[in-house]
Formats: C-alpha cells, sequence, structure tokens
C-alpha cells in the first residue's frame, strides 16, 4: 500500500474541510434501521470539529440517478447525526451552487453542515469537471472517509483529490491498515475463508487470494460446484456446472502453488429450503439424490477449527452455509465463534468484510469481537479481487503532490 496523509498531517483550525463520508443507510418506512456508517464516521468529524475545522460533508444517498428525489434527501440523515455527538449540525439543502456557497460561508469554526445528496447531480456520477469545480469552490482541504465508495471513480470520491490537498479520515485510514494487515503484508500463516453462491462471482477474488494465503477454505454453495467438478454427487444442491472446468483448474493452481484448499468432508441436508425443514448430517460423499447441502457439517466446523489454531491471519468473506435460516446457520456461527475467540486470545487477526459477512457474524454475535469488520460491500471486494480502487488510487497519489498543507 503506497503512503498516503492521514489527519495526523493536518492542521484543520479555520479550514474549510469537505469531508466524503457514506451516509448511504438503510432506510424502512422513513426510519434509519442500520447507524453502523453514521456511527463509523463519527470520530473523524468529531476530530476535525474539536480541532476547529469548519466540517462540510458530502455523501450520496441510494441512487437517484442525478434527479432530485425527495425520499432519497440526507435531511433525517442529518438530524440522526446531530443527536449522536455533542455539536449542532446544519443541514444544507443542495451540495452545490448559491444555496451551499451560503451556507459555508457562514460556518464558523467547529461547526458542521451535511450538505444534501450529491447524487442528486448527474455530475457526481459521470465525474464530471465542472461539478467538481463547483464542489471544490467549498472547501480548502479534503478528507476522505468513505472507503466503501472508494471503488466508485465519481466527483465526489475521486474527482475532488485533483482539486485540493487530500488526506484519508480515520475510518479510511483504519481500512487501509486493515487490508495492509491482511493480504498485503500479513503476519503468516495466512487463511482466507470464501463463501457463497456462485464462483462466477468470485473468481476474480479467488484468483487473488490463491497466491497470498496458505490456506483457503470454500463454504456455501461455491463448494458444492468445486466438489460436483471432482465427481462427487451433491444431489439437488445449487452448483453451477458450467463452472466444473474453472474449479478443476482452481484446484490445479492452488496444487501448484502450495495453497491447501478446504471443502467440506460432510454436510447438513434437507429435502426442502426453509426454516425447521427436517434435516441430517450426512458424508459428503454420501448426498442423496434428493436433497440438498444447505450448511457445512459437524466434521466440516471442527476441521476449520483446527486450521484456525494454526493461523496467524484470516480474511474472511462470505457465509458456509445458508445462515439467514435456521438450523442452517450452525457452522458459520461456530466457524465465527472460534475465530472470534482466537481473536480475543490475541492468537489470530481477523479482518473481514462483505454484506452477507457482516450480517453472518453479527448472527452469531462475533462482529464486535474480530479484528476489524468493514461494513464496504463493493469495495472491499474489489479489493480482495486485486483491483485498483479509485478513491484510493488518488488518495495516494494526492499524497505525494505539489498541494500545499
Amino acid at each position: 500500500m503506497a503512503s498516503f496523509h492521514t489527519l495526523d498531517d493536518l492542521s484543520p483550525e479555520g479550514k474549510r474541510v469537505l469531508l466524503r463520508a457514506d451516509l448511504n443507510v438503510p432506510v424502512r418506512d422513513g426510519a434509519i434501521t442500520d447507524t453502523t456508517r453514521i456511527d463509523r464516521v463519527i470520530p473523524t468529524i468529531c476530530e476535525l470539529a474539536d480541532k476547529g475545522a469548519r466540517v462540510i460533508i458530502l455523501s450520496h444517498f441510494d441512487r437517484p440517478k442525478g434527479q432530485v428525489v425527495p425520499s432519497m434527501s440526507l435531511a433525517p440523515v442529518a438530524e440522526m447525526l446531530e443527536s449522536k455527538i455533542q455539536h449542532k449540525v446544519y443541514f444544507v439543502s443542495d451540495c452545490v451552487g448559491p444555496n451551499a456557497e451560503e451556507a459555508v460561508a457562514k460556518l464558523k469554526d467547529g461547526e458542521i453542515c451535511v450538505l444534501e445528496n450529491t447524487r442528486f447531480h448527474a455530475g457526481e456520477e459521470k465525474n464530471d469537471p465542472a461539478f467538481t469545480d463547483m464542489l471544490a469552490k467549498l472547501g480548502d482541504v479534503y478528507v476522505n472517509d468513505a472507503f466503501s465508495a472508494a471503488h466508485r471513480a465519481h466527483a465526489s470520491t475521486e474527482g475532488l483529490a485533483h482539486h485540493l490537498p487530500a488526506f484519508a479520515g480515520r475510518l479510511m485510514e483504519a481500512e487501509l491498515n486493515a487490508l495492509t494487515a491482511a493480504l498485503e503484508l500479513p503476519e503468516r500463516p495466512v487463511g482466507a475463508l470464501i463463501g457463497g453462491a456462485k464462483i462466477s462471482t468470485k473468481l476474480d477474488l479467488i484468483g487473488n487470494v490463491l497466491g497470498k494465503v496458505d490456506v483457503l477454505f470454500i463454504g456455501g454453495a461455491m463448494a458444492n460446484t468445486f466438489l460436483a467438478a471432482q465427481g462427487v454427487s451433491v444431489g439437488k444442491s445449487l452448483q453451477e456446472a458450467d463452472m466444473h472446468e474453472t474449479a478443476r483448474k482452481i484446484l490445479a493452481q492452488a496444487n501448484d502453488g502450495k495453497c491447501e484448499i478446504i471443502l467440506p468432508v460432510d454436510a447438513v441436508i434437507a429435502r426442502e429450503f426453509r426454516e425447521g425443514a427436517p434435516s441430517e448430517v450426512c458424508d459428503i460423499h454420501q448426498v442423496p439424490d434428493d436433497a440438498m447441502i444447505l450448511d457445512a457439517g459437524p466434521k466440516t466446523v471442527a476441521l476449520i477449527e483446527a486450521k484456525l489454531e494454526g493461523l496467524k491471519t484470516l480474511v474472511w468473506n462470505g457465509p458456509l452455509g445458508a445462515f439467514e435460516i435456521k438450523p442452517f446457520d450452525k457452522a458459520t456461527v461456530a466457524v465465527a465463534q472460534k475465530a472470534a475467540a482466537l481473536t480475543e486470545a490475541g492468537k489470530l487477526k481477523t479482518i473481514a468484510g462483505g454484506g452477507d459477512t457482516v450480517s453472518a457474524l453479527r448472527h452469531a454475535d462475533a462482529a464486535d469481537k474480530m479484528s476489524y469488520v468493514s461494513t464496504a460491500g463493493g469495495a472491499f471486494l474489489e479489493w480482495l479481487e486485486g483491483k485498483l480502487l479509485p478513491g484510493i488510487a488518488v488518495l495516494t497519489d494526492a499524497a505525494h503532490n505539489a498541494f500545499p498543507i
């Protein structure tokens, strides 16, 4: 990971700080149902305000596609933010133009405002230079604290760093440090647990981690495809028959690279996919033709737990089974709790991310016990795939630019 400026390099007093946050929180029936993304950016907001910055918060919300959609306004998010911190938070009805310029001009040192949804303007997602110029007029420096949007080359996530001195916020700094510790400079041995439904959606991810980890655990329906590719009958289980050859190539590549791949040795099967459906455990080579594999079995769990004992670093993306439906959550819960226990004991560094993964770890009451859990979805996956994220690339480039600080 290239170097980047952090808040430690910034003297923010009296400066207009354009802070890119990710306030795209889930809302149901007009109420915010999860404040995690708000909570995680609060340390950066408060640090800047407490040091005398004029904090101007930028964020997108949902997908208004360049139109003003009242139900996608950030006004309720600004109210929620204000309720959580010891600062007044002003809301501004636009993110550029006269209203925004007037509101920013009125800000005093230590005050905070949230500008309206950047995606109400088509120029945001197009990374339009004219729109970026309008945003840049509002600030003296740019702080990006939205790793979860770093895979998008938008005006507020990438464009601004070409106009203003650029810094990583505390959340961005934590994400980048965690990711570096996970695969770039990990303490070995290092393992990756990759689950989910389809190989086809995680080919790049698997290809990238194969050369970087010592052990790769494959779970979920993905594992069914690997098993079937080796001639194991998986009954009516979800699998990708057209990916069998690809699966065999991955197995051969892992063998050549001395990466051990762990697949299920037993399974929890059922004839119906519903909560409380009758289920049983069987050897992976004895799955009935009319049954579906819906979770890893206890022997597989024990195998994974034993392997975890010998690791120093674990990267986790994806569940081991259909964890949303009981009783097919047992393997994911057991392995998550084992990883959490090893982490709390100081024996294992655990970095996890991705929407389903976060939900699964919370379900297992293990999310808060991991070394780092990224709330980013697409950005975390693209980083695992080895892709250069535009919002990160420009931030590290900006660390060496000619902007005065």
